[in-house]
């Protein structure tokens, strides 16, 4: 073999693994930094926020750039058919937050409804794209063209998938054959991607192109608007065109409350803030920080099943002061021993698909922003030609709703400063386990004094119905002493294996001035930190 064939084989190689690096950076879960940090459910979405800090952008711009490669790179959790809520901190103080969940059509029937959990009939308006149109007009610095290449890269060119994302496809393989848009995205002969396979997605690659370039208006009464038009209604779905142009973006209703010496922020209704600030308020009335890991425990599953009752009565603005009252609070508080082995509310399933960024930059914003399909790939369908799946809505998934109505979830960004200071942006993918998580993460380290590191790694509970379900799994560790402890108070103990099934957080931190970041290592996710 002559030295120049060497030579080619030689270059073959290199290309090749820097395409591969390129596909599949390296992942890291925890970071330290000067200059900003960032986490996210896959390291494709890290990296292209991270490019766009290093370019000069800030939090919310990079927070876009994760949010449409998110899009892509996790088409099984996220998607432009799907919700998403957002708070955002600017770096002069000012606190925001954006509501684009998905909503029925003012033509939708309740009387006439399917109760199905898939298909056309339960897609809903989806608020993805103009969520992000509103991040971007209103706290954004950069072009949309800049923030969206990296998302449109990686679907035209492919990525390799991760382990969790195939698995997703291949369990929901029987829907995707009965939908041809679907079928088109996710099948290669009659299997889904395996992983590690290439993933390309040129239907989505040239949506998200659209977008680019002209706009994303064009989502909601352009050429992509005509085309989602046409294959909703030609398949049962009530969505009108009008309904579609008339969706708008809203500014969410902000709610805090004070916790140790933070101040927390969260959003209101469709979101579960208050919940998440309610339960705080009830663990801020006793000293969590010398009781044993038992008693945590305890705490946190008392506080969280009272709360839980609440989610129901948040019907109005006016009901979140009443949630959040000192009075009411006390009241709940002072009868929370008796709220033992009492039945909740809750029917929700154990996993939840959704998908989880924070982003915090060198001058001080942050964003916390959520985005869900509701259950795996949402409602099984993707528009033949346009690649994105829609998320489910109506029907049997989230109950009744009404016409023009926007679809509630646990989805819970939320936002913790500091002697008026960026502290933490956190938030949380996993259904009915997303306010809980969050709530234990932030006070391991309020109130245990644990790095984020440790906070994130360490064991949850869940008030569930009469039992509190604790996480158990190689690398969470609990003691015996602890649940001997708690079966002895007249807890109902119920161990639940696998990794990933209390709620997947990812966060960002300003303490004593470093920027840290930290994925939730029951995930695939990762965390990274610009260069400048």
């Amino acid at each position: 073999m002559n030295k120049h064939l060497f030579t080619l084989i030689g270059l073959f190689f290199i290309q090749a693994c820097t395409q591969l690096h390129e596909h599949l950076p390296i992942k890291q879960q925890n970071v330290t930094s000067e200059f900003g940090a960032v986490s996210t459910a896959h390291p494709l979405a890290t990296a292209a926020a991270i490019q766009i800090l290093e370019s000069g952008g800030n939090a919310a711009d990079a927070a876009i750039a994760a949010a449409y490669t998110l899009a892509v790179v996790e088409p099984s959790m996220s998607g432009l058919g799907g919700r998403l809520q957002c708070i955002i901190r600017t770096s002069d103080g000012t606190i925001a937050g954006i509501d684009a969940t998905t909503q029925a059509p003012a033509e939708y029937d309740p009387l006439s409804a399917t109760q199905a959990r898939e298909g056309y009939p339960v897609i809903g308006i989806p608020g993805v794209v103009r969520g992000l149109k509103k991040l971007r007009e209103d706290y954004g610095s950069l072009a949309l063209s800049t923030l969206i290449e990296p998302a449109i890269k990686h679907a035209e060119n492919g990525f390799n998938l991760l382990e969790l994302e195939s698995k997703r496809h291949a369990f929901a393989i029987d829907a995707i054959r009965n939908y041809s848009g679907t079928k088109q995205k996710f099948l290669h002969g009659d299997t889904t991607y395996l992983e590690n396979e290439l993933f390309i997605q040129k239907d989505l690659a040239n949506t998200l192109r659209i977008i680019s370039e002209k706009g994303e208006d064009d989502f909601y009464q352009g050429s992509i608007a005509e085309k989602i038009i046409a294959d909703l209604k030609a398949n049962g779905s009530t969505i009108s065109a009008t309904s579609l142009k008339n969706y708008r973006a809203e500014a969410s209703k902000i709610v805090s409350t004070k916790y140790r010496d933070t101040e927390v922020h969260s959003l209101y209704m469709p979101s579960y803030g208050a919940i998440t600030l309610e339960i705080l308020e009830l663990l801020n009335r006793t000293d969590l920080s010398v009781i044993d890991e038992a008693e945590w425990a305890k705490w946190i599953y008392m506080t969280q099943k009272r709360s839980y009752e609440d989610r129901k009565a948040q019907k109005s603005d006016s009901m979140a002061n009443v949630i959040l009252s000192k009075a009411y609070l006390d009241t709940v508080f002072t009868n929370l021993k008796y709220s033992f082995n009492k039945p909740s509310s809750d029917t929700l399933s154990l996993d939840g698909h959704t998908t989880h960024l924070s982003v915090i930059d060198k001058n001080g914003m942050m964003v916390s922003l959520t985005q869900s399909l509701g259950p795996n790939m949402g409602s099984k369908v993707v528009t033949p030609t346009l690649g994105f799946l829609y998320a489910s809505t109506l029907g049997g998934y989230l109950g009744e709703m009404q016409p023009n109505e926007r679809a509630s979830s646990h989805i819970s960004p939320t936002l913790v400063i500091r002697g008026g200071e960026p502290y933490i942006a956190l938030g949380a993918a996993g259904g009915s386990r997303i306010v809980p998580a969050i709530v234990q993460v932030l006070s391991r380290v309020i109130d245990r004094g644990m790095t984020i590191e440790e906070a994130l790694a360490a064991g949850r509970v869940y008030a569930d119905d009469t039992v509190m379900l604790y996480e158990d799994h190689e690398d969470v560790l609990w003691s015996a002493d602890t649940w001997s402890k708690l079966r002895e108070s007249g807890i109902n103990l119920e161990k639940v294996e696998g990794s990933g099934r209390f709620g997947r957080v990812h966060l960002v931190m300003y303490h004593e001035g470093v920027f840290k970041a930290g994925a939730d290592p029951d995930w695939e996710g990762s965390a990274d930190s610009p260069e400048n």
